[in-house]
């Protein structure tokens, strides 16, 4: 019998999380799933273009399979931005029509998109005549009073007729006046009846849920209807749901990595960006939530956060903060377990 073909990246990602998702959170990430779809932060077409492109975009080959998202409106530079995400190595281009902040929407772009679908239309057949890289929009099922599910079909059919396949759709809608955008995460309610529905009444374009998911088994219970999910803040504050990815929800045979594996294959790059002047804290701030309701959690948090910022600190910070942590929680391959032995 043949192996059934293997599961598109979609199928779970990581949000793009401004702040957060840098490239040391990426490669942190993949000591704990190497087929989990990771994104970059939000980065403008006019950071790309006017600024240092290398510190933007630059990224370690083993963030692999990884998408950068853009923010921005204009078709011709984002058309540019996607030919040189292309030139870089990318494996997706991602525009953002989700964004609620202020400094977004003052460039006329974000969420405040979703009220021109033309213009995100014209976005995407630009970014497509530029790359032959697959070209995906992020967006909420609303914004402000244009919160219909009419304006959200109007909106995703608009852009598909430009050539858009992918929509990882965000289960809320936002509001772009009034709430600030940690409160557009979870002021709004979810609604993921909404994107079912989208789903159901587009059965030839991928849906990807985003929003709320806060477990691997949630995330495989959408998935019965769903082509994919993508989980953010959980995925952040507690990063080894990621551990049992591979195995789960993309069916491989891998054992999911223990905490201590996952930091020992972390070493090496921090030790590396360490040597390059970067501090240690800019690295290990991304695991502060790795041992997240196991013993020891508290000691790994604080010595990482009292010593990694200070000068010289290296590795042996790190070594200090596993001290604290019980063999058996080390040396877990799954959250029940750790749980158990704790």
């Amino acid at each position: 019998m043949s192996a059934a073909p293997p599961l598109p990246p979609h199928t779970l990602s990581v949000a793009p999380m401004m702040d957060w998702t840098d490239r040391h959170c990426r490669v942190f990430h993949r000591t704990l799933t190497r087929q989990t779809l990771l994104y970059t932060e939000m980065i403008t077409t006019g950071a790309i273009l006017h600024g240092d492109r290398q510190r933007h975009l630059g990224f370690d080959s083993a963030e692999h399979p990884l998408a950068l998202q853009l923010g921005g409106s204009d078709p011709a530079a984002l058309a540019e931005c996607a030919r040189i995400a292309q030139d870089f190595g990318y494996d997706e281009v991602n525009l953002n029509c989700g964004c609620p902040s202020d400094r977004v929407q003052n460039g006329s772009f974000g969420a405040c998109l979703m009220a021109t679908p033309d213009v995100v239309a014209r976005a995407v057949a630009a970014m497509r005549g530029a790359t032959s890289l697959p070209v995906t929009v992020k967006h909420r099922i609303g914004i402000d009073d244009l919160d219909s599910y009419d304006h959200l079909t109007r909106f995703v059919s608009t852009v598909a007729d430009a050539g858009c396949d992918t929509f990882i759709v965000h289960a809320r809608k936002a509001w772009l006046s009034g709430l600030s955008p940690k409160e557009n995460r979870e002021v709004p309610p979810l609604r993921y009846e909404v994107v079912q529905q989208l789903k159901a009444d587009f059965p030839h374009l991928k849906i990807v849920l985003n929003g709320g998911v806060l477990t691997l088994d949630a995330a495989q219970e959408h998935l019965a209807w769903a082509d994919g999910v993508m989980v953010g803040r959980a995925a952040y504050q507690n990063p080894y749901i990621l551990a049992a990815a591979d195995r789960d929800v993309f069916g491989g045979g891998a054992v999911p990595p223990t905490r201590r594996e996952a930091i020992e294959a972390f070493l090496p790059y921090v030790a590396a960006q360490v040597q390059q002047g970067q501090p240690l804290n800019r690295m290990m701030r991304h695991t502060l939530g790795l041992f997240a309701g196991q013993a020891g959690a508290r000691h790994w948090k604080r010595t990482l956060s009292e010593k990694g910022h200070l000068p010289g600190a290296g590795l042996e910070v790190v070594r200090e903060a596993m001290a604290g942590v019980p063999e058996s929680v080390l040396d877990a391959n799954s959250i029940t377990e750790a749980l158990a032995s704790a």
